[in-house]
């Protein structure tokens, strides 16, 4: 039996799953994260599984063999911090996080408790890298 993907770009409105994240400052920073990375690609924000607004797609394959599609970037406003889906995988990544502000970075996302806490000009840096990066990458898209 083949992996199934969880996260799958679906239909499902952005706006209804901003509207239910219960801290109003929270849906605040969601929704300039919103305007600040439909602004930066260009691209429609789309829902990827339940809880992540995605940017773009790539199709990525490993040599393993497995592969799927995953959207270049994005955002989620977890219940914790927000989670920002930016610059997977590239290391050249450290200089601009070193001027970002307050984060927590892992391998896959940057974690931030509110946009306050970060330079929004940084922020349109790194997501313009992230798609450069992942374009570069996977360049079938």
């Amino acid at each position: 039996m083949a992996y199934e993907l969880k996260t799958k770009e679906t239909d499902n409105s952005v706006i209804e799953f901003i509207e239910k994240v219960e801290s109003e400052r929270k849906r605040e920073d969601a929704y300039r994260l919103l305007d600040i990375f439909t602004e930066t690609t260009g691209k429609e924000a789309k829902m990827w599984g339940t809880s992540i607004i995605g940017f773009g797609r790539y199709h990525y394959k490993y040599d393993t063999g497995h592969e799927g599609d995953a959207p270049l970037v994005g955002f989620s406003p977890r219940k914790a911090k927000f989670s920002l889906y930016i610059a997977t995988g590239d290391d050249s990544r450290a200089p601009l996080l070193e001027k970002f502000g307050k984060h927590k970075a892992g391998k896959g996302c940057v974690y931030v408790n509110k946009l306050a806490d970060i330079d929004e000009d940084v922020l349109r840096e790194l997501i313009m890298q992230s798609v450069q990066f992942l374009q570069a990458h996977y360049p079938d898209e």
